[in-house]
Formats: structure tokens, sequence, C-alpha cells
């Protein structure tokens, strides 16, 4: 990938919260974020009716976020069709290129890809039912996709979604921050606050079974998770096949211990230290 692109964003209407565009310097693509509400106004957008590809977002019934991901060769026709198909999505971020040079062997191959790698950055749940197939495209053209893949990566990280952020990156920065719940009932886990909360490592064990006393969200929650595999089941304890991101301290630690917890008490250094008293901790200034 090249770095040291420029990205240029337009509010197409003037408002932050509408229709907008993007792109890089250098870069034959072009990308638009569009509020599923604002569709049908895209008629004004001639370079729509082109070759591309689209994610749709939105979330399910239980906040989770969803991504489907397709392709059309004529855009805009293809998400006028989704306003009807599917009723999950708010916002599109669509990818064309300004010279057109995508042919139907070329949005086939990225669909795919993209599919790929959303899956296995499983970051969202994945709304397609069938597994888009890859075309069968030359070596250079293969190689010219690629790089349009890591573009696409960027601008719809920078338009905010992390579908396409692989997991295992947050292995790279555990340092001295790595955290431990060692208790009853098998619980014994590892993790990190990061900007996306609190992530408990591959690995890490959770209490075999819950008190009584558990809320019965979490207990619902913590059912959910065995259900679709992000805890298996080990007899005595269950166990994180792999990274999984809470969305605080505190619903890790109750998940982990198996009763309610203070995530911010609970959650310990190899010092001691909890996280309180960690996140506390003021800044030294330097002279």
């Amino acid at each position: 990938m090249k770095f040291g692109k420029t990205i240029k964003i337009f509010l197409i209407d003037g408002d932050p919260n509408g229709r907008m565009s993007c792109e890089l310097s250098n870069w034959s693509g072009k990308a638009y974020k569009i509020p599923r509400i604002k569709i049908k106004d895209c008629g004004d957008r001639p370079d729509l009716v082109s070759t591309g590809v689209y994610l749709l977002f939105g979330k399910d019934e239980e906040g989770k976020d969803m991504v489907y991901i397709g392709e059309g060769e004529t855009i805009l026709k293809r998400l006028n069709q989704q306003l009807n198909a599917k009723d999950f999505w708010n916002e599109a971020i669509i990818f064309i290129s300004k010279d057109e040079n995508l042919n139907k062997a070329h949005i086939k191959y990225l669909e795919n890809r993209l599919y790929e790698i959303a899956k296995f950055a499983n970051r969202y749940k994945i709304e397609n039912s069938v597994i888009p197939t890859q075309s069968s495209i030359s070596e250079s053209d293969r190689a010219e996709m690629e790089e349009f893949i890591e573009y696409i990566k960027m601008l719809v990280n920078t338009l905010g979604h992390k579908v396409f952020d692989e997991k295992r990156e947050i292995k790279t920065k555990r340092k001295q921050e790595t955290f431990f719940i060692k208790a009853a009932r098998g619980a014994d886990s590892q993790g990190e606050q990061t900007s996306d909360g609190f992530v408990v490592f591959k690995g890490s064990k959770a209490a075999g079974s819950t008190v009584a006393s558990m809320t019965s969200s979490f207990v619902t929650l913590r059912n959910k998770l065995l259900e679709e595999g992000v805890l298996i089941n080990k007899g005595e304890y269950l166990e994180f096949p792999d990274d999984y991101i809470f969305s605080s301290p505190s619903t890790a630690a109750t998940i982990v211990m198996g009763r309610n917890a203070n995530g911010l008490t609970e959650w310990k250094q190899k010092n001691g230290k909890s996280l309180k008293d960690f996140e506390s901790i003021e800044p030294t200034d330097k002279v």
C-alpha cells in the first residue's frame, strides 16, 4: 500500500450528517457515504450510474453492528433495489472508479475479497446469505484490485466503520497495560482497555457457572456468547477462542466471573494495581 495520501471529504449538501464524497490524492477511486434516506436524492450524481461495490451498514435488534457487501453494474439502481430488499441498514458507503475502469470481473473480485476480510476481522455481523463468488482476473489486475482494496479499507475506517480492522492488530499493542482476573469457578482471564472497549484476550477462561444473583441481562448475554461461539464450554470453565471486545470493563468482568462485577476494581495488573487506579494516575510533567 502506498502511504502519504491526502483524504479529501466533500459535504454534498453542506450537512455533516448528509451525503458526502471522499477522494484520495493520485487515486482513481472515489467513495460516497450516503444515508439511506438520501439514496433517492442521488439522481444528481451521474457517476453513480457506473460500476462499483457498496457496503450497507446498520444494527440488529440487539444493537450489534451489521454489514452487507455487494456490487452493481449500475450502482445507484442496485441501491434503490436494496431499499426494498433489506431494511436493517441506515447508511451506504459506495466505491466507484473515476475513470470507469472497473468492469464486472473487477467488482466481483472486490466483493468477494471484502467479504473475506470482513469475515476474518469478525467485528460486524455479515448480512450476506451467500458467499460472493470470486471472479478470475489476471495477475496484474489482481495486484491493482488489492491496492484498490487497501484504499477502500482506509476510507471505510475514516468514515466511521471498523468492519475491516483485524483484531489481531490489538496484540501488537500489548505492553504493561495488561490486566488480569483470576477468580472462582475457573475464571482466569487477561485483557486490556482500548479505544473500542475492553478486550478479553484469546485463551482466557470464564467461570463455568453463574451465581443466582447475576443480573438477568448478563445471563442472557453470556448465553448468547455461547451460542455464537464467542465462548466455548470446556466443562469446568468457558474459553474465549479469540480476542473479544466488550463495551466496558464491567461487562467483561461480569461475563468472566459469572457474577455482577465492577470491572474497574476487578481487573488488576500483576502488581495488584486495579484498572481504576491505573486510569486515575496523572501524567508526570516533563521538563
